[in-house]
């Protein structure tokens, strides 16, 4: 935290101060009336890679500094498509993909939320029953920074021929982050929280994943590595590596997951 992500909230705040300077700047010019538009950082990333994890450090020592201290976290679980609707389009086996989460819904929420709206809402989303909670929303209202976590949030559509395409969710960002990490790391990560789930969330009655409780450790383990290798290693090489060089800045972990190397683009 010290070494990698005070500094990186210290850069994020020069960022963020010289993005406000030159909007108030605009407005004067434009002689228009000042409407607080959150700055927004995008943070993608494998799954088990710790975007989470990164997204709460950033949103903790970002509130820390001056002019912004409130800072809001969305994820993007919540714009999953619901279990329902997955299984009758036969894509629960591809959720995470970007086929899976409802874009337009997104759009409208970062289209919302640049425009300086109040009381933006977005849905939430459970890990434990695995699905989008139906009544349950976070409501984001003006922060000053918003940071945006999800696997596919750097993803681009191809560009329409009529030159009318559709937004891309990175297009609303102000800055973006790609946590990067060798893939048999990924992997062992990945199997490693497998086995911790089972011996914790998973043994809740109410989980989805409750039929993995009573699984062995060797089974627990090829359960573990069979998902990875069919669902999560797939989208990682098909939609999140290629998204890797469109970040502003890559942070790439090592075993330990400790933070190994840092890639700055400067313009």
């Amino acid at each position: 935290v010290e070494t990698i992500y005070l500094p990186l909230s210290r850069l994020l705040n020069l960022y963020v101060a010289a993005t406000q300077g030159l909007f108030r700047a605009t407005n004067d010019f434009l002689h228009l009336r000042e409407r607080k538009v959150p700055y927004v950082i995008g943070i993608a990333g494998s799954v088990a890679v710790g975007k989470s994890t990164t997204a709460r450090i950033l949103q903790r020592l970002l509130s820390r500094w001056p002019h912004h201290p409130k800072v809001d976290l969305v994820t993007t679980d919540g714009f999953l498509l619901p279990n329902a609707t997955l299984e009758r389009e036969g894509l629960m086996t591809r959720k995470g993909f970007p086929e899976s989460y409802d874009l337009p819904a997104i759009l409208r929420f970062m289209s919302d939320i640049k425009a300086g709206k109040r009381d933006v809402r977005a849905p939430l989303y459970s890990h434990l029953v695995y699905d989008v909670l139906k009544d349950e929303q976070q409501t984001i209202d003006q922060p000053d920074v918003l940071i945006v976590e999800g696997l596919n949030v750097l993803q681009t559509g191809r560009p329409p021929r009529d030159g009318r395409g559709i937004p891309n969710v990175s297009d609303f960002f102000d800055f973006s982050i790609y946590i990067d990490a060798d893939t048999d790391d990924l992997r062992a990560w990945y199997i490693d929280r497998f086995i911790s789930l089972r011996d914790g969330a998973f043994r809740d009655p109410k989980s989805y994943f409750h039929r993995y409780a009573s699984l062995s450790d060797s089974e627990a383990r090829a359960t573990a590595l069979r998902i990875w290798e069919t669902i999560n290693l797939v989208n990682l090489r098909e939609n999140l590596l290629p998204t890797r060089p469109r970040a502003d800045l890559v942070l790439r972990k090592g075993a330990d997951h400790f933070v190994r190397s840092v890639f700055l683009r400067k313009l």
